[in-house]
């Protein structure tokens, strides 16, 4: 059987409902790294279902469905399950309004990886119904912690593909701020490598009328934060690619306290190693240099806390992913995005085992919205992105584009 014979659209009909419902559902109860307990569990009973072969607790929190169905290539499917520590802001009537019960935090699916959920079990079902087009193996892997950049490498040192099996190919998707039913994938080095910092200013306290007898942690802190600008603008080459972005700044208590020191959280995105090298030494070499022109008894400490991999699409894996995409959706549907300085790890499934990697997104806006916000040279304000209190994919064509896109990728690589 064909793909056009399966005929993806007419199935889609006949599920799209509940996979709606699941999706308002995962939505409304968020969770966050390595505490996707709720979620798992509502994995594995739909897969369970289905008739696959499920493990949980794989990687802490991470599920497995596997199903073989003969002879053939083993192919992994995989989708992200976990939150952000954001409080939610879309309006919807399935909006968050859950904590986190360790620290109290709003928690939302601002990232999609709800979105991804719901696709990828869409695609399992349609997959399991129509067993008699495909032969092989399909792996389905619903990974936690995602977000920290920890997830895919726990289940794989918690024996992945010991337990499971080499896939021929790994192929992994993201909803964004696209219009619906496009997908854009990229060949080569796709997604940035991650390094996220976390900097300790050390200064002297004392009282806020007598700054001559304290070194101000708050000043030797923004001096570096405007210096850091300058590492991307005056350091970088132009045909090079960097982020520095500082995301966070802690320090004092009060406002006639100065405080005796001041914390910085940093993210820097790079595509190559000698790029990544070089902002990690001018970060490194301004943050002490700012601190001994403050007067700084103690020299600061540079912690990393957070690291991706930069994520590489494999060109011949694209190419013959993007060609069935083409053919399912319409060669208007499938563009190249060029490269995205997000971050993922799910590169690191694919090179821990050593098989290909194809890695696309898809849209998740209403059409006429990103049109409109086009037109007026306005996404940037107009459409909420990933990780905006504001992200809220337009549910229902996103659905059937994110499944249609995982069922059209996995039978072209299975016989």
């Amino acid at each position: 059987m064909t793909r056009a014979a399966l005929h993806i659209p007419d199935r889609l009909d006949a599920i799209h409902g509940d996979l709606a419902d699941l999706y308002r559902d995962l939505h409304a109860h968020p969770e966050l790294g390595f505490a996707e307990q709720r979620t798992a569990a509502e994995i594995a009973r739909r897969a369970v279902d289905l008739g696959y072969e499920v493990t949980t607790g794989v990687g802490r929190t991470g599920v497995v469905a596997r199903l073989v169905n003969g002879a053939g290539p083993t192919v992994l499917l995989r989708a992200d399950m976990d939150a952000l520590p954001v409080a939610e802001q879309t309006g919807l009537p399935y909006a968050s309004t859950a904590t986190d019960p360790v620290t109290g935090d709003p928690v939302m699916h601002a990232c999609g990886h709800d979105m991804h959920i719901t696709c990828l079990l869409g695609a399992l079902r349609i997959l399991v119904e129509a067993r008699e087009s495909w032969q092989g193996t399909v792996l389905a892997v619903f990974q936690p912690a995602e977000e920290s950049g920890a997830g895919a490498a726990a289940m794989i040192d918690d024996g992945l593909f010991d337990r499971f099996g080499t896939p021929d190919v790994v192929l992994g998707q993201h909803v964004g701020p696209l219009p619906v039913h496009m997908v854009a994938v990229h060949a080569g080095a796709a997604m940035a490598a991650t390094d996220a910092l976390r900097i300790t200013l050390y200064g002297k306290g004392g009282h806020g009328s007598r700054p001559e007898t304290t070194i101000d942690p708050v000043v030797m802190a923004a001096a570096t934060v405007m210096r850091l600008q300058t590492v991307v603008s005056r350091e970088i080459a132009g045909g090079d690619t960097a982020v520095v972005t500082v995301g966070a700044i802690t320090a004092g208590t009060r406002h006639n306290i100065i405080a005796d020191r001041a914390e910085l959280l940093v993210n820097i995105r790079t595509f190559t190693p000698e790029v990544r090298a070089r902002v990690l030494a001018a970060v490194e070499r301004i943050v002490r240099a700012e601190a001994a022109a403050s007067g700084a008894d103690r020299a600061p400490d540079i912690e990393t806390i957070e690291t991706f991999p930069i994520l590489f699409n494999d060109p011949a894996a694209v190419e013959r992913t993007a060609a069935a995409l083409r053919e399912q959706l319409g060669a208007d549907k499938v563009v190249d995005p060029g490269l995205i300085t997000g971050s993922e790890d799910c590169g690191v499934l694919a090179t821990s085992c050593g098989a290909p990697l194809c890695y696309w997104y898809f849209g998740g806006v209403d059409r006429q919205r990103f049109l409109t916000a086009l037109q007026a040279g306005a996404v940037d304000r107009d459409i909420p992105s990933n990780h905006s209190p504001h992200f809220a994919p337009e549910l229902d064509p996103a659905i059937d584009t994110g499944v249609t896109a995982m069922v059209t990728a996995a039978l072209e690589w299975l016989d």
